[in-house]
């Protein structure tokens, strides 16, 4: 008996990378599993059929259930018909796992529109669009009557939350705000009996690999026998966790690195200066910066 016998799953860009790995944990543990990936390049540019299928047949191969969509996630449509081929297909949906993303790196004084636009397209609203389609799904079984124990487990970044990158001004919003969305679906959606968590992962995947100034790091190769912390495997256990119905957690972030999982806490007041009456210039010049070291 697996810890996720009888649930259904959607994972977002699962043909490759840590998505594959979250697609497999799921489907090996007994979940139902939508594998979702457009199959374009790290730019989000083409599509491919062919990764989200090869995963599907990997699981099916293993005794698993799992079907392919190659829905882009960014489309509000195809969100929605992408919660609607997990529903047709195996009857419900009980796990959300959102995780396909792009990249176009720049420095903000040469990133153009479309670079800043695509990131947020397929992050921020590809997030937001599959979460609204799942969300509405749950209001409406739980307004009916049903039980629901549902679980949504997003994807944010160091880049967007404790790390800081130069070069990803679009990429580090977007991940921000995918831990805001995050922390207000669990307070939102806890009524339909949905929980939200996200993570924050490091591992080697084709992202991080083109990543300038850590693709190096990623790219270094492991002794045969020895722990490799940056396989995309290590991420998924967590995710399986906190899919499973029983799972008490919502509304944290977890930072997940090899064999390493921290608890992030959001933005937090260290020190305070106060004034009686209106701030004045010369005021905030003696005392503002002390709180700002």
């Amino acid at each position: 008996m697996g810890s996720l016998d009888g649930r259904v799953a959607i994972v977002t860009g699962a043909g490759r990378g840590i998505g594959r790995a979250h697609a497999l944990l799921l489907a090996a543990e007994g979940a139902a599993v939508v594998v979702n990936d457009l199959g374009g390049n790290n730019e989000g540019v083409g599509a491919d059929a062919g990764p989200a299928q090869r995963v599907v047949d990997e699981i099916v191969a293993a005794g698993g259930r799992a079907v392919a969509d190659t829905a882009n996630i960014a489309d509000w449509s195809g969100a929605k018909t992408l919660v609607e081929q997990a529903i047709t297909a195996f009857g419900g949906l009980d796990i959300l796992v959102n995780n396909a993303g792009i990249l176009r790196d720049a420095f903000i004084a040469a990133m153009d529109e479309a670079q800043w636009d695509a990131v947020i397209a397929v992050h921020l609203k590809g997030h937001f669009a599959v979460l609204h389609h799942a969300a509405a799904y749950w209001k409406a079984q739980s307004k009916a009557g049903q039980q629901v124990a549902a679980s949504v487990i997003n994807t944010a970044s160091a880049s967007g939350t404790f790390m800081p990158n130069p070069g990803q001004a679009n990429y580090g919003a977007a991940k921000a705000g995918i831990a805001a969305l995050t922390q207000v679906a669990a307070l939102e959606l806890e009524r339909y009996g949905v929980r939200a968590n996200a993570i924050a992962p490091v591992a080697r995947t084709r992202l991080t690999l083109a990543t300038p100034g850590m693709g190096a790091m990623f790219a270094e190769e492991v002794p045969e026998g020895e722990f490799d912390a940056f396989a995309p495997e290590n991420i998924s256990p967590i995710v399986a966790y906190l899919a499973q119905e029983k799972c008490p957690i919502t509304g944290k972030v977890f930072a997940v690195q090899g064999g390493a999982i921290s608890a992030l806490n959001g933005w937090t007041a260290t020190q305070t200066i106060e004034t009686d009456g209106p701030w004045q210039l010369t005021d905030l010049a003696d005392r503002l910066p002390d709180i700002a070291q």
